[in-house]
């Protein structure tokens, strides 16, 4: 909980670094930075999105219900698996 106010806080001062923190760097911190340069507002809804279906994605998973579906948008294995490790030995 207080991990998820204070990324809150750090997305409302610098969106991609929010968003960094989340997604870790590929396309979803590049997209972010090109909308931030683009327009402040534009790259805080994209940064609160991610955020957004990071978090949902991690309580889904902690009350056992697994979707398989990919978030529009999100490039990131990271947060459309809500920050569960994905690879060898993993079971989905």
């Amino acid at each position: 909980m207080i991990s998820a106010i204070l990324l809150v806080l750090i997305t409302i001062f610098l969106p991609p670094v929010g968003v960094y923190l989340v997604s870790g760097c590929g396309a979803d911190i590049l997209i972010n930075i090109c909308l931030t340069l683009l327009g402040y507002i534009p790259g805080h809804i994209h940064a609160f999105y991610i955020e957004y279906v990071y978090y949902k994605r991690q309580e889904e998973r902690q009350q056992g219900f697994v979707d398989n579906r990919q978030a529009p948008g999100v490039y990131s294995d990271n947060v459309q698996s809500g920050g569960r490790q994905q690879g060898y030995g993993t079971v989905n």
